[in-house]
C-alpha cells in the first residue's frame, strides 16, 4: 500500500504484477531474492525491494506533496519494529510459539498511544499535511484497527481514529486499493496508476 501510494503521489507509472504469496512467480524471484512484496524493478535492471525503499526512491524522483519534510525515521523504524512485532503477533497468534494475542494487542495500543499524543497537536504526524510518516504508519495502524473493528473503536484514540479514517477516505488510498487479478507470465501489462 505506502510504496504504491508513494509512485502515485510522485506521478511514476509503472508496469503492476500482482502477486499471490502462495504461488510466486519464476520471475520475481529471479528479480528479488527475498521473493517479498513490494519489488520495484528499474529501468536499469536495479531492484528496489522493501516498501520503505520503493518509497524514498519514488519521492527523490518526484516530490510534489513534500513528503519527505517528514519522513521522520526514528518514527516509521518504530513502526516498523516494535509496532510491527506486536501486530503480527496479535493479528496472527498462531504463526508464532507460545503467544498471547492480547498482551500483543495492548503493547500496539501503548504505541499507537504515542501516535495520539502527536495527533492532539496537529492533524497528521509530522504535522498540517500528510507526509512520508503518516503514508509508512498508516497502512500498520488499519491493520491493527481491523483485526478487531469494534474493540479499536471503543479505546480512547479519538485522534488516531480520525487521521486513520481520513486516509482510509482519501482518493489517493482509494486509487491504490483497486483490485487486480494475480499477474502471469503472457498476461497483458497492467500500468499503475491507471489512467
Amino acid at each position: 500500500m505506502r510504496a504504491r501510494m508513494a509512485l502515485l503521489v510522485s506521478g511514476i507509472m509503472c508496469e503492476l504484477r500482482e502477486v499471490k504469496l502462495s504461488a510466486k512467480p519464476d520471475a520475481m524471484i529471479a528479480a528479488s531474492a527475498k521473493a517479498t512484496v513490494p519489488v520495484l524493478v528499474l529501468p536499469d535492471g536495479q531492484v528496489v525491494d522493501e516498501s520503505i525503499r520503493i518509497m524514498r526512491w519514488a519521492l527523490e524522483q518526484n516530490d510534489p506533496e513534500h513528503w519527505l519534510a517528514g519522513d521522520d525515521r526514528e518514527l516509521i523504524e518504530s513502526n516498523d519494529g516494535a509496532f510491527k512485532y506486536h501486530l503480527d503477533r496479535y493479528k496472527y497468534p498462531t504463526r508464532y510459539d507460545i503467544c498471547d494475542a492480547r498482551e500483543h494487542r495492548e503493547a500496539g495500543l501503548q504505541i499507537l498511544q504515542s501516535l495520539e499524543m502527536r495527533l492532539r497537536n496537529h492533524p497528521q504526524l509530522c504535522g498540517d499535511h500528510r507526509t512520508m510518516a503518516d503514508i509508512a504508519v498508516m497502512p500498520f495502524v488499519r491493520q491493527f484497527a481491523h483485526t478487531d473493528r469494534a474493540w479499536f473503536a471503543q479505546q480512547n484514540v479519538p485522534e488516531l481514529q480520525k487521521w486513520l479514517g481520513g486516509h482510509k477516505d482519501s482518493e489517493l488510498f482509494k486509487r491504490i486499493m483497486l483490485k487486480h487479478k494475480p499477474w502471469q507470465e503472457n498476461d497483458d501489462i497492467t500500468l499503475f496508476p491507471e489512467a
